[in-house]
C-alpha cells in the first residue's frame, strides 16, 4: 500500500515540475530521497556486498551481472556485456534513446576495486562487509545497523567497504539518477549511453580494444566521467583533464640464497643498500625527479590553466593538518601546482623481513613497485624509458626475467625491470560549447559552490577513449575527500553519494 501511495504522490509530483528551471534546480528531489531512500540505500549496499578485487575474476562477472539485472530493471535498452573473451571482465553497456535529442553523452564509472588486507582496517571492519556509522571512525563515530542508518539518514554517515567510493559510488549515482527520472516522469535531453568498466583499477589493458570494437555503438558527443574525490571544501567539483598512469617493478639481486650476515656480511652485496642507492639517485632533498629530461616534455600552462590555478584553493595547509604531515615534499609548491608535475613515487619496497620475523641475514633481492603519473606532454613508455636509462646509467644490466646463473656472473649489478601498461593525460577544451553546458548545470544545484580544474591528479584511461572515439572526456568526481580510495578503511560520506546522483541528474536534463 506505502509503494502505491509514494507511486500516485509522484505522479502528482511530476506535474508540479513542469519548467526547465525548477527541473534544473532539483526542487523535487528531497521529497523524492525521503520516498525512495531505503530502496535506493538497498541496491547500494547489495552492490557493495560483492567483492570486486581485480584479481577475482568470477566476482567480477557477478558485480557485472548484478548491473546488467539493475539497468535492465531500470528500463534501459540494449543492455549487454561487452567482451572480448571469457577470461577478461566485460564493460556493461546500456542506453536510452531519448525523442528528439540530438546529441548523445556516455557516462563512463568503473566497478571493478583494489585489493583490500582486512588486517590493516579498523578494529570490527571487513572489506567487503559494509558498516555503517554516524561519523568518521578516527573522529569518534560510533556504529549503527543497517536499519539504525537507513531510517534515519544523515548526510554525514558514513558506509566503510571496499569499493563504495571508488567507483561503485559512480556506478549507482549515474544508474540511480536515470531511475529517478523515469519515476518522476522527466525526459532527459540527451541521448543516454552507459558504460561501466571492470578493469580501470588494472589499468584498463584491454579498453582500448573494446572501443575499437564496439567505435558505432560508442559514438557520442561528450563522455562523463563518474570517479573520484571531491575537494576538501566540499565544493561540486569538474575537471577537464586527468593525469596519465604507469607503473614499473624493479628487483636488483645479491647472493642466489639469504646469507648468514655475521658469516657473509661485509663481504656479500646486499640488494637492500644497493636499491636504497638506486632510488636515492632518482629524487634530490627537494623533491624533485633528478633523472635525465624526466620533465623536459612537459606542456606549459596555459594563460586560461593560470587563471584557473589562480583561482583554486585546494586548502594546503588544512589538508596537511588533516593528513599529519607538516611539509610538501617538493618545496614551496602548492597542491594544484604539483598536481601539473609528473611523478615519482614509491608504491612499496620489499627485502627480507622485519620485526618478529626479521632474521640475522643479508637478503637475496629488493624489490621496488614504482607509480609514474604523466601530465600532458608526456608518453608513458617515454617515460619508461627515462627510467630505464638512468638505471643503466647506475650500471645495472636490465633483464625482464629472473637472471640466470651465467648472468649472474658476467655482471656486477643486475635489475629485473617489468614495465607495466598505461595511458597517457588528457584534457578537453574548457570553452567547448558541451564544456560550458556541464559548468551551468552543475553550477546550477552547487550549494556549497563549484570548482574548475583543468587537471586533477587521479588517472583515468580518458587518453584512451580519445585516442579511439576521437571523443572528449570531463569528470565529475562524487566521493568525499576522506574516503580512503586505494587504501584501508575505504568510505562514502553518504551526503556525497546523494549529491552524486544529484549532479547526474542535472547533466542528463541540462538545457
Amino acid at each position: 500500500m506505502r509503494s502505491v501511495i509514494f507511486t500516485v504522490s509522484f505522479i502528482l509530483l511530476s506535474i508540479v515540475v513542469v519548467n526547465a528551471q525548477k527541473q534544473s534546480e532539483l526542487n523535487w528531489f528531497s521529497q523524492y530521497q525521503e520516498t525512495y531512500r531505503a530502496e535506493i540505500m538497498q541496491q547500494y549496499i547489495d552492490f557493495i556486498s560483492i567483492p570486486n578485487t581485480t584479481s577475482s575474476q568470477g566476482m567480477l562477472l557477478k558485480n557485472a551481472q548484478f548491473l546488467l539485472k539493475q539497468m535492465q530493471l531500470a528500463g534501459i535498452k540494449q543492455v549487454q556485456l561487452l567482451k572480448l573473451n571469457e577470461n577478461i571482465p566485460p564493460v556493461v553497456y546500456g542506453e536510452v534513446k531519448v525523442p528528439g535529442a540530438t546529441q548523445t553523452i556516455v557516462f563512463y564509472a568503473h566497478y571493478d576495486g583494489q585489493p583490500a588486507d582486512s588486517t590493516n582496517w579498523y578494529k570490527g571492519l571487513h572489506p567487503f562487509i559494509p558498516s555503517f556509522y554516524n561519523y568518521p571512525i578516527q573522529e569518534g563515530g560510533t556504529s549503527l545497523t543497517k536499519e539504525q542508518f537507513i531510517d534515519s539518514l544523515n548526510d554525514d554517515y558514513r558506509i566503510y567497504c571496499r569499493g563504495v567510493a571508488d567507483d561503485k559510488a559512480g556506478v549507482m549515482a549515474i544508474i540511480q539518477a536515470y531511475i529517478a527520472l523515469k519515476k518522476i516522469n522527466i525526459q532527459p535531453k540527451f541521448n543516454i549511453k552507459f558504460f561501466f568498466e571492470g578493469e580501470e583499477e588494472a589499468g584498463s589493458p584491454h579498453l582500448g580494444e573494446v572501443l575499437q570494437q564496439n567505435k558505432l555503438l560508442l559514438q557520442s558527443d561528450i563522455w562523463i566521467i563518474c570517479d573520484g574525490p571531491q575537494p576538501f571544501n566540499k565544493k561540486n567539483l569538474i575537471s577537464f583533464g586527468v593525469r596519465g598512469d604507469t607503473h614499473m617493478d624493479i628487483t636488483l639481486y645479491g647472493s642466489k640464497v639469504p646469507l648468514h650476515s655475521g658469516h657473509y656480511g661485509n663481504w656479500a652485496p646486499n640488494p637492500a643498500w644497493n636499491l636504497i642507492r638506486l632510488l636515492a639517485s632518482m629524487k634530490n632533498d627537494s623533491g624533485y625527479v633528478t633523472i635525465k629530461n624526466f620533465y623536459a616534455d612537459v606542456q606549459p600552462f596555459s594563460a586560461e590553466d593560470k587563471k584557473l590555478l589562480a583561482d583554486l584553493d585546494l586548502n594546503d595547509a588544512k589538508l596537511k593538518q588533516e593528513f599529519g604531515f607538516n611539509h610538501a615534499e617538493m618545496q614551496n609548491v602548492s597542491l594544484s601546482e604539483a598536481i601539473f608535475l609528473p611523478t615519482l613515487n614509491i608504491n612499496g619496497i620489499a627485502s627480507g623481513n622485519v620485526g618478529k620475523l626479521s632474521t640475522n641475514s643479508i637478503p637475496a633481492s629488493a624489490s621496488v613497485s614504482l607509480d609514474l603519473r604523466l601530465v600532458p606532454g608526456n608518453d608513458y613508455q617515454k617515460q619508461q624509458q627515462k627510467v630505464l636509462q638512468h638505471i643503466q646509467s647506475k650500471g645495472y644490466y636490465i633483464i625482464d626475467h629472473e637472471p640466470s646463473d651465467h648472468e649472474r656472473m658476467a655482471h656486477t649489478h643486475i635489475a629485473k625491470v617489468i614495465c607495466g601498461s598505461g595511458y597517457n593525460a588528457q584534457k578537453t577544451p574548457i570553452n567547448l560549447p558541451i564544456s560550458q553546458k556541464i559548468i551551468q548545470a552543475i553550477s546550477t544545484i552547487s550549494t556549497n559552490g563549484l570548482m574548475i580544474m583543468p587537471l586533477t591528479g587521479g588517472s583515468l584511461p580518458l587518453f584512451t577513449i580519445e585516442q579511439q572515439l576521437n571523443a572528449k572526456a570531463i569528470s565529475i568526481p562524487i566521493a568525499n575527500y576522506d574516503d580512503n580510495q586505494h587504501a584501508a578503511n575505504e568510505n562514502i560520506r553518504i551526503g556525497n553519494f546523494w549529491n552524486g546522483i544529484k549532479e547526474m541528474i542535472s547533466i542528463m536534463t541540462m538545457q
